[in-house]
C-alpha cells in the first residue's frame, strides 16, 4: 500500500504542508508544485485527483479566515474565464497522455520560476487592469488548475500587478480557487479520479493541509520568508527539469 510506504508518505507529507502554507497565503503560488512533486511517487493524474479532495478542505479554512477581504472586482473578471478554461480540461483530458501531463506541469513549474526571477511582473505594474486580460488569465488558471492543480501563477500575473493589500489578496486567491476546484468535483468524478483509493490517500493528508493551512495563518506576519524563496526556487528548478525531461522522454522517446 503507498499509504505505508515511507518514502510515499514523507514525499506526500512534504508536498501537501506547502500546499497548506500557499494557502495561508505565506508561500504564494509556491504551492504549485505539490502536484510535481507527488509526482516524484504517483503518475500525474492520479496525483491530482488525490489533491483535490485536500485542497478544498484547505480552501474551507482559507475562505473562513479571509471570508471578509477579498476583492469581488477581479473575481468577477477572472471567475467566467476559469469556468471557460475547466470546461477545455474536462474536453481535452482524455486526448492528454500522462507523459503529457507530466511534461505540461514541467513546463508550466518552469515559467513560474522564469517568472518569479525575472522582473517581468514590475513591467506590468501601474498598468489600469483590462477585462479581456483578466479573462484570459482566468481561463488559462482554470485549464492549468484542471490539468495539474497548477492555476497560481496565471491568477498572479493578472491579481499581483494590482498591488492588493495582502490580506485582500490572499483572500482574493482563497476564493477563486475554492470556487474552480468545486467546480472541478464533478469532471473529476466522471473521469474516475475520485475513487475509494484516492480518497483513501485524501483522508489520509487532509490533516495535514489543514496544519499547514493553520501554521501559515499564524506565521504569515509573523516571519520573513526571503530566504526561503531564494532555496526554494532552486529546489522547484531542479525538479521542474525533471518532470520537463521525463515527460519528454516518455512522449519523444517511449522510455
Amino acid at each position: 500500500m503507498p499509504m505505508l510506504d515511507p518514502y510515499f508518505v514523507t514525499i506526500a507529507v512534504i508536498a501537501v504542508l506547502i500546499v497548506g502554507l500557499s494557502k495561508s497565503g505565506l508561500l504564494g503560488s509556491l504551492g504549485m508544485v505539490g502536484v510535481p512533486l507527488l509526482t516524484l511517487v504517483m503518475p500525474a493524474r492520479e496525483a491530482a485527483g488525490m489533491m483535490l479532495p485536500v485542497l478544498l478542505a484547505m480552501d474551507a479554512i482559507a475562505v473562513y479566515t479571509y471570508r471578509k477581504e477579498f476583492d469581488w472586482r477581479i473575481l468577477s473578471i477572472m471567475l467566467p474565464g476559469a469556468a471557460v478554461g475547466t470546461l477545455a480540461g474536462w474536453a481535452l483530458w482524455a486526448f492528454v497522455s500522462d507523459d503529457a501531463v507530466l511534461l505540461f506541469v514541467g513546463i508550466i513549474t518552469l515559467l513560474f520560476v522564469l517568472d518569479a526571477m525575472l522582473p517581468l511582473r514590475k513591467k506590468l505594474e501601474g498598468l489600469p487592469p483590462s477585462r479581456p486580460w483578466g479573462t484570459f488569465w482566468g481561463g488559462f488558471a482554470g485549464f492549468t488548475s484542471f490539468i495539474s492543480h497548477t492555476g497560481g501563477p496565471p491568477f498572479q500575473i493578472y491579481a499581483l500587478p494590482q498591488r492588493l493589500p495582502p490580506a485582500i489578496y490572499a483572500g482574493t486567491s482563497a476564493v477563486f480557487f475554492a470556487m474552480v476546484n468545486t467546480a472541478k468535483l464533478i469532471p473529476y468524478f466522471f473521469l474516475g479520479q475520485l475513487n475509494v483509493h484516492s480518497l483513501e490517500l485524501s483522508a489520509m493528508l487532509i490533516p495535514v493541509g489543514i496544519v499547514g493551512v493553520l501554521i501559515g495563518i499564524f506565521l504569515v506576519r509573523r516571519i520573513s520568508v526571503k530566504l526561503f524563496y531564494h532555496l526554494a526556487y532552486w529546489l522547484v528548478f531542479v525538479l521542474a527539469l525533471k518532470l520537463v525531461w521525463d515527460g519528454a522522454r516518455g512522449m519523444f522517446f517511449g522510455l
